[in-house]
């Protein structure tokens, strides 16, 4: 069959790294590309790609058969529903809307348009999750007990744009970074989550923004799971994973964000997330692929006869008796596998399972959160899906 052909709706961080996934990938072609800024799309501009200034524009065009939306959070929304109506699939970055109430709106465009709606990237369509889930599905080390979750990282010192610390914007750790954790537990444990209660965390006053979050979720069945993050650049997670960040690649050096952001006074933090400053972004650069498994923090999976991590280069399995590494070479990385999951939907006809209510779900789990340690209670959740086999 002939490659979908694919417009990137956004061409900041999220949809320059999605680039070299696509050219590489045989189900894709990269043939359009949206933004309102002019740089964007001359460095995105190429044979074989048209740029536009506007996202309605490039879903006007009869040149692409699928959307990555990649804007911002706060716009998730209408460029998705645009496409949908459009008759165009769509893969939306997480979290997938501000609101509950967007959200829905755009899973009901999915089903009017008879488009597939799928959420990424986020962080269990990377391998050694989806190994993880294949263990704990199988039962081999008997049924799972707990799901525990902690990443310490310098997200809140990275150059950030206004909205992306924002929570009306769908700023701030608990929306941007829970997604990616909650979507882990959620997967681990297979997606149906009853209740969380939780604190979120403003601990810098000269760095406004939700930066830190500690939850405890349980789910249906009482298994229960604990998500952590910090992203105020003390404790680096990679002390506790092999020196190895969450692309893949060895991560070294200490505070090493505070710095870069103070030496940049004065430059405008959106320039230098998109490497106008003379060097490329440290978002951009935290996101390159390694050669190494990649490491949301510490993910371990406890099961009644054994326990489960990821390890350099594939997992570490914990036994009553002895340690046993599984190895996960030649597994598709995430950015791939969330590709072929869009593929294999369109062309099959088989619903995808990070789909527009799985994302939904996520998106449930992140606000509950934020409603918990407003309220200091426990929030029970009603929006929760099973995860598809």
């Amino acid at each position: 069959m002939e490659p979908l052909r694919l417009g990137v709706a956004g061409l900041g961080v999220a949809g320059d790294v999605l680039v070299p996934f696509v050219d590489h990938h045989p189900d894709f072609v990269l043939a359009a590309g949206a933004d309102p800024a002019a740089p964007a799309r001359e460095a995105f501009a190429g044979p074989g790609r048209a740029v536009f200034a506007s996202v309605e524009q490039m879903c006007a065009s009869d040149g692409v058969d699928a959307v990555y939306v990649a804007t911002p959070t706060h716009l998730h929304a209408e460029h998705t529903i645009a496409a949908l109506r459009a008759g165009h699939h769509v893969i939306v970055e997480k979290p997938m809307a501000v609101s509950m109430a967007s959200a829905a709106a755009m899973v009901e465009a999915a089903d009017e348009a008879g488009r597939v709606l799928l959420v990424g990237h986020s962080q269990s369509f990377e391998a050694p999750v989806r190994a993880m889930r294949r263990i704990v599905a199988s039962g081999e080390l008997g049924a799972l007990q707990a799901v525990n979750a902690w990443y310490y990282t310098d997200w809140m010192f990275r150059p950030r744009t206004p909205d992306e610390l924002d929570l009306a914007m769908g700023g701030g750790a608990p929306m941007r970074q829970g997604a990616h954790h909650v979507d882990i537990v959620r997967y681990l444990g297979g997606g149906l989550l009853h209740s969380v209660r939780g604190q979120v965390g403003q601990w810098d006053p000269g760095r406004p923004g939700q930066g830190a979050y500690s939850a405890f979720l349980e789910f249906d069945d009482g298994t229960p799971a604990t998500i952590v993050y910090s992203g105020y650049d003390h404790f680096p997670s990679t002390e506790l994973t092999f020196g190895i960040g969450e692309a893949g690649r060895p991560m070294a050096g200490y505070a090493v964000a505070r710095r870069t952001l103070a030496a940049a006074a004065g430059t405008a933090e959106a320039d230098i997330k998109r490497g106008g400053a003379g060097a490329p972004g440290r978002q951009r650069e935290l996101l390159r692929g390694g050669t190494h498994q990649p490491f949301f923090g510490l993910v371990v999976v406890s099961c009644e006869r054994g326990d489960v991590r990821v390890s350099p280069d594939g997992l570490r399995v914990y036994g009553d008796e002895q340690a046993v590494e599984i190895s996960l070479a030649g597994e598709p990385v995430g950015r791939s596998a969330m590709l072929t999951e869009l593929a294999d939907a369109v062309r099959t006809g088989s619903p995808a399972v990070h789909d527009g209510r799985w994302g939904l779900a996520n998106l449930e789990v992140c606000l509950a959160l934020v409603e918990s340690s407003r309220t200091r209670s426990e929030v029970p959740l009603a929006h929760q899906v099973p995860l598809r086999r």
